[in-house]
């Protein structure tokens, strides 16, 4: 560590919160919901006008900025060796439609701080500090999630990437040109020296506990599915009811389905559905055909293995008992539990430490970026509670206190890696 590091104590060398925590609220007035939260659709005029303030912000803080074909937008501070790797942190711009203040943009914004912080101490690290944004995490938009993140990390081709489309037959490569975010540096293929993500816990362990930091060690494996049911529309008066083939009867009974599953491998399995798509829709039509999705997670592979098999058993036999087509059972995502680095992790909890925070291990239950990140570079997380555990949600909330510690110790975990020969 360089001198400026040694002399200044854990105690002087903080980030400074009530900056971190305006920068968040000024933020949250892009694309703002009367509720609290807000809906920053990847790849939208709202998105891009939140990327434009990150980057002017970074421009203002002395970075560089570099845009990569996917859109992910890089803020680089130069470190002492700039042939050294980066240490790089960040998350995502994008939510939900119903999402939260918090939800991504934190760690991006966290990022920003501590380079700011950086800046106020006129601390040098010996490796280059990068800030990312990440397109598409959130996966509510274009599917699957991660799409841009999984990219980089060679889980998916620059192709795949830029053709995923939304309901509407846009795809990512579009509107990367309409917002001007279509960058022209390789997507990936860099090493990193580590990478860290800072993040609402988006559960609620941590509050319940009355904990400040989970130290991140590993993410639970997801699988999401798109499946299609297909019966007969007929009319919902002169049709019988033995003679129906009611496509969303079979729906309904695939969410019963899911639900158990979830249950019976409790308590660490998650499962949902969380879209539905009716054809055609009308109030008086047996519906002929339903979309529908699912999402199952679990921390042991072997276990997401069991419980896809009793998925696609169960799907089977509805199917034949409502006399309905299984026309499309489609697993679309899948990554198996990851293990996050063991000396990443370690510096997050040694920092947590050195501020005297609360702090316990935790499996994150959420997808991240840092998941695919893991793959090919050094990699651990940081959360911070978030009030009642609720997240996609407008009223999403964390206090200022949790916010600057979770930044602090993204500080400290950062600058034992940058500082390192």
């Amino acid at each position: 560590m360089n001198a400026a590091f040694k002399t200044e104590t854990a105690e002087v060398i903080r980030i400074n919160g009530q900056r971190l925590w305006g920068s968040l609220m000024e933020m949250a007035k892009i694309g703002a919901t009367p509720k609290g939260g807000v809906c920053r659709l990847a790849l939208t005029d709202l998105d891009r006008q939140g990327r434009d303030l990150f980057v002017s912000w970074a421009k203002d803080a002395g970075c560089t900025i570099s845009i990569d074909q996917m859109g992910n937008v890089f803020a680089r501070r130069a470190g002492r060796n700039e042939s050294a790797l980066p240490v790089m942190t960040g998350s995502h711009a994008d939510s939900q439609p119903t999402g939260g203040r918090f939800d991504g943009i934190y760690g991006v914004l966290g990022g920003l701080e501590v380079i700011r912080t950086l800046n106020d101490h006129g601390i040098t690290t010996e490796h280059p500090i990068e800030v990312v944004i990440w397109t598409n995490e959130e996966g509510s938009r274009f599917a699957p999630a991660m799409v841009a993140s999984g990219v980089f990390a060679g889980v998916f081709t620059l192709e795949y990437g830029l053709s995923r489309a939304d309901v509407d037959g846009k795809t990512m490569g579009e509107e990367l040109e309409r917002i001007g975010y279509a960058g022209n540096i390789p997507c990936g293929g860099r090493p990193i020296h580590a990478a860290f993500e800072l993040h609402i816990e988006q559960g609620p362990i941590l509050e319940a506990e009355n904990i400040t930091i989970g130290v991140v060690t590993a993410a639970q494996g997801q699988r999401w599915y798109e499946v299609v049911f297909t019966g007969q529309e007929s009319h919902a008066g002169p049709t019988p009811m033995p003679r129906r083939r009611d496509a969303l009867l079979g729906a309904a009974r695939a969410i019963q389905l899911v639900n158990r599953i979830g249950l019976a491998h409790a308590p660490y399995a998650c499962a949902t559905v969380g879209m539905l798509q009716v054809h055609p829709n009308s109030r008086n039509v047996i519906p002929g055909q339903v979309f529908f999705t699912v999402d199952i997670r679990h921390p042991e592979d072997a276990v997401l293995a069991k419980m896809d098999a009793e998925l696609r058993a169960g799907i089977a036999t509805i199917a034949a008992e409502q006399r309905l087509d299984v026309s499309k059972l489609e697993q679309i995502f899948y990554y198996a539990p990851v293990p996050f680095d063991a000396d990443c992790v370690a510096s997050v909890r040694a920092a947590a430490q050195r501020f005297g925070y609360s702090h316990r291990d935790i499996v994150s239950g959420a997808g991240h970026d840092a998941c695919y990140l893991a793959k090919v570079a050094p990699t651990s997380m940081v959360f911070v509670p978030c009030v009642d555990g609720i997240s996609h949600n407008e009223v999403e909330d964390a206090t200022p206190e949790w916010i600057e510690a979770g930044g602090n110790v993204l500080l400290h975990a950062m600058l034992e890696r940058a500082q390192e020969k």
